[in-house]
């Protein structure tokens, strides 16, 4: 996928990823899945992002800013990393959450990350999808066009496979309609309807 398809609104972005693919080369174990579930966070004018104007930009979300097609990879809870791709023009806050994926090769590589869990729940939410692949903060910044992380176009979703609702897990904003998944996965996040 080209810096192109990332220099667009979050929105449109995060509608446009699902069914393309996560591919993680982290390790030298290739884990791919495919996105089932994403979040637009769409600029400065986004109480709920990273980017909302009250932060500015700081070492934590530096990667927000640009340029399009890179990672954004931060820590929630001093526990769970989350992997986001920033869209955009190069300077403008925005970003898409990947939320959930379903494993499509590498499960047994991802189950050594998440021991106990099952197919199903190796990929749901943000920092369950991040340790399975091997996602953490070494990897912020990383262009998603090239190994050990990328994103690769995938199956294509229709329009009537789409539902979108508020965003999960956040205080501020979070009745905007800025959470998309495929309808009827089973991989989508627990929470998601």
């Amino acid at each position: 996928m080209t810096a192109e398809f990332y220099d667009r609104p979050a929105e449109e972005v995060a509608r446009d990823l699902l069914g393309a693919r996560v591919v993680s080369e982290v390790g030298g174990d290739r884990c791919v899945g495919r996105i089932v579930e994403t979040e637009a966070y769409t600029g400065p004018d986004d109480d709920a992002s990273h980017g909302h104007l009250r932060f500015g930009r700081t070492q934590r979300n530096g990667a927000m800013f640009g340029p399009p097609g890179r990672a954004y990879v931060y820590r929630i809870y001093g526990i769970h990393w989350c992997l986001n791709v920033v869209t955009g023009a190069d300077g403008f806050p925005a970003a898409v959450l990947l939320r959930a994926a379903e494993p499509l090769e590498g499960a047994e590589f991802m189950q050594l990350r998440r021991p106990g869990r099952s197919i199903r729940d190796l990929l749901r939410g943000p920092g369950n999808l991040c340790r399975a692949l091997g996602v953490d903060g070494t990897l912020d910044h990383h262009p998603v066009s090239q190994a050990p992380l990328q994103l690769e176009p995938g199956s294509p979703v229709s329009g009537e496979q789409v539902r979108r609702g508020p965003r999960i897990g956040i205080s501020r904003n979070a009745e905007a309609p800025l959470r998309f998944w495929i309808a009827g996965s089973p991989w989508v996040s627990a929470r998601a309807s």
